[in-house]
């Protein structure tokens, strides 16, 4: 956020996905994002889901986006082929550049660089956010 209060970064992407810590920090990241939309100027782009494989995880960010007012710019599926890439110390694209992850890549790369929607967000109350979680089962079975 030092950026942010700098008034360094102007377009922000968060990077997020189905758990409910990572979504946690994903509103309040957005709280941060408001605090400072008007003297800095920083919109948020949108969020992005690297996919832990959560149940109903992609209609849950969409969600998620859609009530702090913003958009999914991209589902990224978890795959293996990012570990191989890692082990070798290289990116997909650099290790595989043909491989499917490889073209979720330059997709994300893609929907970002024609994005257009920049939005101050409208963070959720923890109440909010503990509900959504709910809605989609995260929570079930978890007791009370």
């Amino acid at each position: 956020m030092r950026r942010v209060r700098e008034g360094k970064a102007k377009e922000i992407y968060i990077v997020c996905s189905g758990e409910m810590m990572a979504m946690y920090a994903a509103n309040n990241i957005c709280k941060g994002i408001r605090k400072f939309a008007e003297a800095g100027g920083v919109r948020l782009g949108g969020l992005i889901c690297n996919s832990r494989k959560v149940d109903n995880e992609r209609e849950m960010i969409e969600e998620f986006a859609n009530r702090l007012g913003t958009q999914m710019i991209h589902f990224v599926p978890r795959d293996n082929d990012v570990q191989r890439a890692e082990i070798r110390k290289m990116t997909v694209i650099d290790w595989n550049p043909g491989c499917p992850q490889a073209d979720e890549y330059r997709e994300l790369a893609r929907r970002m660089d024609e994005n257009e929607m920049f939005v101050v967000p409208k963070p959720l109350k923890i109440e909010e956010l503990e509900s959504l979680l709910l809605d989609f089962g995260v929570l079930e079975g978890v007791a009370a």
